[in-house]
């Protein structure tokens, strides 16, 4: 049995293994420009998060009706569950699918589809947290929000993602401070490629409650010192951090470092599909290259329920922590 853990930061969309890419192309009449799942594969050799993102973009397009949304997240479910998962927060890119002329309403309940009976399945909870793409405008983010009020019922909070280089946490000042007055969690990407100052910034302008990789913070000591001092969760990511070559070796990953500096770090899997590994995937990766003791690999399992948003079940928290502190490697 896998140490219990939570995911924070998990893109439904990066779960789409090609083979169900080929099996939903096939139901809805889509033409993909691979001659099978191997040569689909062999496209996952990105040189960074913009090649990447090309390929992530390119593949949504078999996803068209709520079924489809509904067996992604039954499949990244099923998967998580067997590698530990009890709790998964989990991200989705409205506009990515808008754009395609797929409405909120397909998006959200065919995820919840899933959602909804996750705990009986797969022995899960979880949350659902709407992204903008910050390589879209603030006006574009403002109208994704306004077409997701009906269905906040079924959302927990919001979370800005896609290419981050050029574009600032700033630019989205409006659309959070709208998300926060209708009491939804906020959590932003910052600090992967973009510099320390983007960390700040989603802190002190968008009022963020954790921060989304957050590697680079390592650079500014008043950071790292603040981030710290107010026990600010990092939702990091190292397959993915390796994968888009955002550090060279997973032997260089500055996760003991962080850990040492006191910074209250999680371990996370990003787009597992395309970045070769679920949550206990990188645990285990993490543990065997980085040499992580038993009681790090612990705390990291802590951390990831510390920092869930179950603020609305502190019985359900309790629950976990305790399955985390019984567990026996």
């Amino acid at each position: 049995m896998p140490l219990p853990k939570a995911e924070l930061h998990l893109h439904i969309e990066g779960t789409l293994e090609p083979e169900l890419a080929f099996e939903l192309a096939a139901r809805n009449g889509v033409e993909l420009p691979y001659a099978d799942t191997d040569a689909l594969r062999k496209a996952y050799d990105f040189q960074d998060l913009q090649s990447f993102l090309n390929l992530y973009y390119e593949l949504m397009a078999v996803l068209r009706t709520e079924q489809d949304f509904a067996d992604l997240a039954d499949a990244y479910l099923a998967r998580a569950a067997a590698q530990g998962v009890r709790h998964a927060e989990i991200f989705f890119d409205p506009q990515a699918h808008l754009a395609r002329g797929v409405g909120m309403g397909t998006v959200v309940e065919g995820l919840w589809r899933a959602l909804g009976s996750s705990e009986a399945r797969h022995g899960i909870s979880t949350r659902l947290i709407l992204c903008f793409l910050r390589d879209e405008s603030a006006e574009s983010a403002l109208e994704t929000l306004r077409a997701a009020e009906p269905y906040l019922h079924r959302i927990t909070g919001v979370g800005l993602d896609s290419a981050e280089v050029g574009h600032p946490p700033g630019k989205f000042r409006e659309v959070y401070e709208a998300a926060a007055a209708l009491g939804l969690r906020r959590v932003a990407h910052a600090g992967e490629e973009g510099p320390p100052e983007y960390v700040t910034e989603a802190l002190d302008v968008l009022g963020v409650e954790r921060v989304d990789h957050g590697l680079r913070c390592m650079e500014d000591p008043a950071l790292v010192a603040r981030l710290v001092r107010d026990r600010v969760p990092l939702t990091l990511c190292p397959l993915s951090n390796v994968r888009l070559r955002t550090v060279d070796t997973l032997a260089d990953h500055p996760l003991p470092a962080m850990l040492d500096a006191g910074l209250m770090c999680t371990v996370n899997s990003d787009d597992p599909a395309y970045f070769g590994g679920y949550a206990g995937d990188n645990f285990d990766a993490v543990r065997q290259t980085l040499g992580l003791s038993e009681d790090r690999l612990r705390e990291l399992a802590r951390n990831s329920f510390l920092a869930s948003f179950l603020e609305d079940d502190e019985e359900r928290r309790a629950r976990y922590l305790a399955e985390v502190e019984a567990y026996a490697f």
